[in-house]
């Protein structure tokens, strides 16, 4: 009898034991699945988690903007993850998935195509991800905030310095941006407003150059083969300016030169007397207040639904 009550004893104790081993490894499964819920980690632990989708990093200037990111995420404790499009839609939708996947707390999209964005914007949203543009705007999609320089404003800046230097009376190459990005529209549109129906001016040629340097060269060459009077370029960025400022060196020709970003490059050939000027869009501050709007949106705070960042036209000191 005492046997028995033995043997039924220790049979108890294995049981309670694996009882005990089933529940804590049912808690331990549930865990991670409870932490990773989408949108959750600011609530959950504090660390705000953003994704930065961005156009391209083989421009100076988004390369900025994601150190000013970086800058600002690192000062918040933010984590910040950057996929980089290189210019591809493709590329930024399968980008702006996988941050889906990863369940970020906020996306910033700084889109390689207004248009073609808004089905990976649509995804965000359906995700219950807020989405936060930079710089270029999406076209579709529920955005929360666009962060961005006025465009439009740049444009007319730069139209108007460019009248100034002309005395009111010359033609003018106008070097166009990506197809389908609201900076090349914006900066285009405020360019015109200034320049158009002005006596004595024409804008005697408008090509995209696709804000790339070699393409800004190779157009200014092929532009400067057709049109022998051309007394200045407006560019709706310094990549291209400074492309456009090789193909009018190399032809031995002085035509004033106006680009936009104002990049390292491009403030360097502005004070050496080379480009007569580049409207400054302060990347770095676009990119440190798009983290910071994001990690206000990501804790339930209100924020504007348009944010700007101010312009500056720089000339040579």
């Amino acid at each position: 009898m005492k046997t028995f009550l033995k043997m039924a004893l220790a049979s108890s104790l294995v049981l309670a034991a694996l009882a005990g081993c089933s529940t804590s490894s049912s808690l331990e499964n549930k865990a991670p699945e409870q932490s990773s819920q989408g949108g959750s980690g600011a609530a959950a632990d504090g660390k705000v988690t953003i994704g930065l989708a961005v156009s391209t990093l083989n421009n100076p200037f988004f390369v900025t903007l994601k150190e000013g990111a970086e800058k600002a995420a690192d000062k918040a404790g933010a984590q910040l993850i950057v996929v980089d499009a290189q210019d591809d839609t493709a590329r930024q939708i399968s980008g702006v998935e996988d941050l889906i996947q990863k369940k970020v707390d906020v996306i910033l999209i700084n889109p390689t195509d207004s248009a073609a964005i808004t089905t990976a914007v649509e995804a965000a949203n359906k995700a219950n991800i807020p989405v936060i543009t930079v710089d270029r705007a999406a076209e579709g999609g529920k955005v929360v905030s666009h962060i961005a320089s006025d465009n439009e404003k740049g444009g007319r800046m730069a139209g108007e310095f460019i009248l100034e230097k002309l005395g009111g009376k010359g033609n003018i190459v106008e070097l166009q941006g990506i197809a389908g990005t609201s900076a090349a529209r914006d900066r285009g549109k405020g360019f015109h407003e200034a320049v158009d129906n002005k006596d004595g001016v024409k804008v005697v040629a408008q090509q995209p150059a696709d804000f790339d340097r070699a393409k800004g060269l190779s157009v200014m060459e092929n532009i400067l083969q057709g049109n022998k009077d051309i007394q200045a370029v407006f560019a709706h960025n310094d990549e291209m300016a400074l492309g456009a400022l090789q193909a009018i060196e190399a032809a031995g020709k002085q035509i004033l030169v106006v680009g936009f970003d104002a990049t390292d490059d491009a403030v360097k050939a502005v004070n050496e007397g080379k480009m007569a000027a580049t409207v400054a869009q302060k990347p770095a501050a676009i990119g440190e207040t798009a983290v910071q709007t994001a990690i206000k949106v990501a804790k339930g705070e209100n924020v504007d639904s348009f944010i700007p960042v101010d312009l500056e036209l720089v000339t040579k000191k």
